[in-house]
């Protein structure tokens, strides 16, 4: 009886484990507004190394996308229209791609010719850790917290958009 005893208790006791370590993977440990942003460190092709508190009280527009998302493609031009208009006031967009192939991602860039800083992180090291994994996403950091996030592709020449990120300088 001891032992059935024992082994009832041993089950209890994994089954509670079990159970915390589903509940533990399930959480959702996505970088939210208002929060710190995901530390990283990346090489723009540019040749810059960016990280969430290199810019100090700049703003920075972290945009993950892909040159085989046709919304990502679509939103290029307002994103690299957005950099030009606040190019003056510090905010600097850098737009990480999770490209595989660099031959494909280097021909895209050479045709399209975009103003902002561009990475490519074909492991998706960077988007994981922001927990994305729908394209594109874009995250406004300030001061290394998330101001906002934009789970899809934005004008981001809009009245509003210019008036908030106005609303940040």
């Amino acid at each position: 009886m001891s032992i059935n005893n024992s082994l009832r208790a041993l089950l209890a006791v994994l089954s509670v484990a079990f159970a915390g370590l589903i509940f533990f993977s399930l959480r959702d440990t996505s970088a939210k507004e208002g929060g710190r942003a995901p530390q990283f460190t990346v090489s723009t092709d540019q040749g810059k190394t960016i990280t969430p508190v290199s810019f100090g009280g700049k703003v920075l527009v972290l945009n993950f996308w892909a040159t085989w998302c046709p919304t990502c493609i679509q939103e290029i031009p307002s994103l690299d229209a957005f950099q030009k208009r606040f190019a003056k006031d510090g905010v600097v967009v850098v737009a990480v791609s999770i490209d595989k192939n660099e031959q494909k991602y280097k021909a895209f860039l050479n045709k399209v010719h975009v103003n902002f800083d561009t990475a490519r992180d074909p492991n998706a090291d960077v988007s994981t850790r922001y927990g994305t994994f729908i394209f594109p996403e874009t995250y406004i950091i300030k001061d290394g917290r998330i101001q906002r996030k934009f789970p899809n592709a934005e004008n981001w020449v809009s009245d509003d958009m210019t008036q908030y990120v106005e609303s940040l300088l």
